[in-house]
């Protein structure tokens, strides 16, 4: 059987994060050429280093995804490499601040990711649907949390920024689906791996530890369990596929039901 991604040409914004890793193997072994950038260039050949090795082909760009000039000529770089840019995968941290009451932030904790967020999607986003609008073929996607839809204290400006992110994509769904272009998003909220204590501190100084915060959403999920990575990469592949040809302007819910909202 044809591996799901053969041939296809992959940006992926942000991979050399935890989410960028697993994303990135799996879409190697479903043949995949990858275009890996991100702002620091070590994280980004280490995960090229792992893709290399177990037979994939992957290159490596730095590249800032909330800079338009430069997103715009990493791609014409990759369309003249390659011949085309068919899934352009957006995985940029967008600088959340949680873990504090909305009364007591400063606007600009509460605004961070949703500003973060809008930009770097339209930016990448727009980018990318210029390129598949002439190819006539192309999978936009991004991931975000499902906050959208919740009600949790002290998650600040994530909420808003999904919000922000998944109506914006609906709306680029919209425009160019008779085009040959599909939008989609994943909730991807509590994934095991990449809970670890430096992302954590990063949007709350005073997160516990990752095992207790595995524990607490396992105990809030309707499978009693978190997510792991490898289900969340699974099902990016499936969706970056031509076997999900049907699915646009759509959020898959990979959270084992800590989202439950449509």
């Amino acid at each position: 059987m044809t591996a799901l991604l053969q041939d296809k040409n992959i940006v992926i914004y942000g991979a050399g994060g935890g989410m960028g890793r697993g994303i990135a193997e799996t879409f190697a072994r479903e043949g995949a050429r990858l275009f890996l950038t991100g702002r620091t260039r070590a994280p980004l050949e280490a995960v090229a280093a792992e893709v290399t090795a177990a037979g994939g082909v992957a290159d490596v760009a730095q590249v800032d995804a909330l800079d338009e000039r430069a997103v715009d000529e990493h791609l014409r770089s990759v369309v003249a490499e390659a011949g085309s840019v068919d899934v352009s995968f957006n995985l940029i941290a967008r600088g959340d601040v949680q873990g504090r009451p909305l009364v007591e932030m400063a606007a600009a904790d509460f605004l961070a990711p949703i500003a973060a967020g809008a930009r770097t999607n339209f930016i990448t986003a727009t980018a990318a649907a210029r390129r598949m609008i002439e190819q006539r073929s192309g999978v936009i996607m991004t991931v975000t949390s499902g906050s959208s839809h919740g009600t949790a204290p002290n998650m600040g400006g994530t909420g808003p920024a999904d919000a922000a992110t998944e109506t914006f994509l609906r709306y680029l769904a919209a425009e160019t689906g008779s085009q040959g272009v599909r939008v989609l998003a994943i909730h991807t909220a509590g994934v095991q791996e990449t809970l670890t204590s430096p992302k954590l501190r990063d949007v709350n100084p005073d997160a516990p530890d990752p095992d207790d915060v595995i524990r607490m959403i396992s105990g809030m999920t309707l499978l009693q369990r978190a997510p792991r990575l490898a289900e969340v990469a699974e099902t990016a592949a499936f969706l970056a596929s031509d076997r999900a040809s049907g699915i646009t302007a759509s959020i898959a819910n990979v959270t084992c039901g800590l989202v439950t909202a449509p």
